[in-house]
């Protein structure tokens, strides 16, 4: 079990702002998950994963196909109180699932530097 969230690199966030945004995605895609799923990643570690993407549009596209394989996810969206407009794309969150089934979705992405 593991939970993803990848993040909007185009915006080029501020550190502070980046993290606010993966914390909400973390959250938001844990309580989408079934309680079983809830259970299971708390007990094995709480393991999570930080992917970039390139565009608002990959980040769709994404969101797009954790739905069609039902994963549990959220699109965070910021409020645009600081740093971006409001309704901004910032993060999605995928998981707590099986790391095979976000790997379908996720495999091809890197990691966060």
């Amino acid at each position: 079990m593991k939970q993803i969230i990848v993040v909007n690199e185009a915006l080029r966030l501020p550190r502070g702002k980046l993290a606010a945004q993966v914390a909400h995605a973390s959250v938001a895609a844990f309580l989408r998950a079934s309680p079983q799923a809830q259970e299971r990643w708390l007990r094995e570690g709480m393991r999570k994963i930080v992917l970039r993407c390139d565009s608002t549009e990959q980040l769709a596209a994404l969101l797009v196909r954790a739905t069609q394989l039902g994963l549990p996810s959220e699109l965070i969206c910021d409020a645009g109180r600081t740093v971006v407009e409001p309704g901004t794309a910032t993060c999605l969150g995928l998981g707590p699932a099986a790391e095979s089934d976000l790997d379908k979705v996720t495999g091809a992405l890197k990691l966060v530097d």
